[in-house]
């Protein structure tokens, strides 16, 4: 089962450094589907690899020059994020106290992630024929960014398809250039969040050699998917962006069947 988990975060982070959806939208749903770990430790393990392989990519494209991140819209925007990371943990950990069952937690999240990521389908299949806005100014990033961080913190994907769209829309962003700022977002808000997951779970009942392999794996697959975005056009990007989204969906669908009924 371990290697199974590498494996997972290994194709995860590949793709998500392709995409731009770093990873934890891959991985969180599916060890929830595997339930052999509880909903807090799969937070922990998800953003730990994602904070890694996000690292890896946007530090790779910063040192080689290729980073598309501007201090008008990108800076401000991760900034927010990052403060979103901290408020996202804190909505998570009060939805799950609020809860008869803390695992129950699980199916809010999934039920969530569901519903955005068919609404990010929906935008990407009709985002020809809907007009983008070309939004300015720090504290509306800001704001934005805060929005951002809160929700992909709360549902421990560290980012996923809710930037892409976000930054497509909102600021006009084109594929790569909005997968680029994302990768810068979701860096700064998983490295918030998981500071404070440092500080909250119970690290005595984590695998190490699990986090160190599922992390190890995440930079081999950001370093493949970082590579092959260099080479790939932007219409091969959002065919795999959608086929991706799908198949998030139906695994979404059984995360709600089955944790309802467990």
């Amino acid at each position: 089962m371990t290697f199974l988990f590498f494996i997972i975060s290994f194709g995860a982070s590949a793709v998500g450094a392709i995409c731009g959806i770093g990873g934890g939208i891959i991985i969180k749903p599916v060890l929830d589907a595997a339930g052999v770990l509880p909903i807090a430790i799969i937070n922990f393990l998800s953003g730990c690899t994602v904070l890694a392989m996000s690292l890896y990519s946007v530090g790779r494209s910063r040192l080689a020059g290729s980073l598309p991140v501007t201090r008008e819209t990108g800076v401000p925007l991760a900034i927010g994020a990052a403060a979103g990371g901290v408020a996202g943990k804190l909505l998570f950990s009060a939805v799950q106290s609020s809860l008869p069952h803390p695992e129950e937690a699980g199916v809010v999240q999934a039920a969530v992630l569901l519903i955005i990521t068919a609404a990010t389908l929906v935008y990407t299949l009709r985002k020809d024929r809907i007009e983008t806005k070309h939004l300015t100014g720090a504290a509306l990033c800001l704001v934005v960014g805060l929005l951002l961080g809160v929700m992909s913190s709360f549902l421990g994907i560290g980012g996923g398809p809710i930037n892409l769209v976000v930054l497509m829309y909102l600021f006009g962003m084109r594929t790569k250039e909005a997968a680029a700022n994302s990768l810068f977002i979701i860096l700064l808000s998983q490295l918030t969040n998981t500071i404070l997951m440092v500080m909250t779970v119970d690290l005595t009942v984590v695998d190490a050699v699990l986090v160190v392999g599922m992390i190890t794996a995440g930079l081999a697959g950001g370093a493949v998917g970082h590579r092959i975005n260099a080479h790939i056009e932007e219409r091969h990007v959002d065919m795999l962006f959608r086929g991706l989204l799908v198949v998030i969906m139906a695994i979404c669908c059984y995360n709600v069947v089955h944790l309802m009924g467990a």
